[in-house]
């Protein structure tokens, strides 16, 4: 799998990236990151819910004129 601009990422690099990381902001910060970016995630899944019912009201409300 590659991504936009990191290439072929393996196990090795990943480890690396994660220890780099837990380097930069100790190991109290990564939970709240963690935390925080689950919210983001599940208010984006919320968001596209929300839209995907607004086109099929709209279908629905069409159909029935």
């Amino acid at each position: 799998m590659s991504l936009l601009f990191l290439g072929n990422i393996g196990a090795g690099e990943i480890i690396v990236i994660a220890l780099v990381v837990l380097l930069l902001f100790g190991g109290k910060k990564i939970p709240e990151l963690m935390k925080g970016l689950g919210k983001g995630v599940r208010s984006f899944k919320e968001g596209m819910n929300e839209i995907e019912k607004d086109i099929q009201s709209e279908d629905s409300d069409a159909g029935k004129k």
